[in-house]
């Protein structure tokens, strides 16, 4: 099996890679991290230049492909710079439930807004007490006249302070377990009843929890068919596992390359810590996490880009993000243990790739919760 990109995808790396590396260093990200808005908008528009924000589109939809390779290939060289930009809320997330529901009128409406980086979304579909669980779904949506009224609270909702609009998870019938009544609508962001409270998470990224409270929409705010969008919704949210899987790839290679120049310099009793052979073997172990999670994440995007089934890519995607989540706590720590003190500290990077992978490793359903999902599937 061939594992190599094609050349299209080599190009795509290379510039992404460029721009984290020429543009994208620690320092002007912590100057990002504590804007106001807490992302670069010049940046987000070089993005939508570059054709960047058209890679998880298909080309029906006038996108790059959207191909889950060519994501995962986007996504590691972000996770390399740590990039804060909104990609995984606005494209992946939000314009994958665009493009997996919405109508053609709807696809038009946003889509090409999205891709030329003129429109914010969210997605608000996580609960207080939903523990990953989608079909979890507390707020609901009820029929009123012609339209819906929306009531209900969303948590840890990512790029929500700066979201132009929302893509609300609610329910339309049923109980709150149930497969069937789930709904998703698009929400203004700034419409009456909905209240934000915005935040920085521990990693840089804003999310905000999000109150609504007999918010008023149109019947053309539905996306897709009324109580029908679970599928759709769990085929969106593996892709983004996918992609926060690719990310953590990144920053776990930055992690060790890290390490091992730090080896190299840091002296005790006149030599290098590098020549010390335990910390050899304890790199080496890192070496191969981080190995492996390339490799299942490789194995995971291949699959979803295949004609299997849709069990076999949801499995796919659980073993990545296990597999994945393992290895993040081994390199992470590791590389917290042999830098020392120094890598708590907010002046050098190690300590923010580390609180990187430690929220992705919480995103979309941590490592018990993959190795639980993959048995049962």
């Amino acid at each position: 099996m061939d594992f190599s990109y094609s050349e299209e995808q080599q190009m795509l790396q290379d510039s992404v890679q460029k721009f984290v590396k020429g543009q994208y260093d620690f320092d002007t990200r912590k100057k990002i991290v504590e804007s106001d808005q807490g992302f670069s908008a010049d940046y987000w528009s070089l993005f939508a230049e570059l054709g960047w924000l058209t890679v998880p589109f298909s080309e029906e939809d006038g996108g790059f492909g959207g191909s889950a390779v060519d994501l995962m290939v986007v996504m590691e060289e972000f996770g390399k710079g740590m990039v804060v930009e909104p990609f995984l809320a606005t494209t992946v997330l939000s314009g994958g439930l665009v493009s997996e529901l919405g109508s053609e009128a709807q696809k038009q409406d946003m889509l090409a807004a999205i891709m030329e980086g003129k429109l914010q979304l969210a997605t608000a579909v996580a609960e207080a007490d939903s523990r990953y669980n989608l079909a979890s779904v507390a707020t609901t949506a009820s029929k009123a006249g012609d339209g819906y009224v929306i009531s209900g609270t969303k948590v840890v909702v990512f790029n929500g302070p700066a979201a132009d609009k929302l893509l609300v998870v609610a329910r339309t019938s049923g109980q709150k377990f149930d497969r069937d009544g789930i709904s998703v609508f698009v929400v203004d962001a700034g419409a009456k009843g909905v209240s934000t409270r915005s935040y920085t998470a521990v990693d840089g990224h804003r999310a905000a929890e999000i109150h609504l409270q007999d918010v008023q929409v149109t019947a053309d705010a539905l996306l897709g068919t009324e109580g029908k969008a679970l599928e759709s919704l769990e085929v969106v949210i593996d892709r983004a596992t996918l992609a926060v899987s690719a990310e953590a790839v990144g920053a776990l290679t930055c992690l060790l390359q890290k390490t091992v120049e730090y080896t190299k310099t840091r002296k005790q009793f006149g030599v290098a810590i590098g020549t010390f052979q335990a910390l050899q073997h304890r790199m080496a172990d890192m070496f191969v996490e981080c190995e492996l999670a390339r490799s299942i994440v490789i194995m995971a995007a291949m699959k979803l880009d295949s004609a299997a089934s849709a069990a076999d890519k949801a499995k796919a995607v659980a073993a990545a993000k296990s597999r994945v989540g393992r290895a993040m706590r081994l390199v992470g720590q590791e590389a917290v243990q042999i830098h020392g003190g120094i890598a708590v500290t907010d002046e050098l990077d190690v300590g923010h790739y580390f609180k990187r992978v430690t929220t992705i490793e919480h995103q979309f359903g941590d490592t018990d919760y993959q190795t639980m999902r993959y048995a049962a599937l």
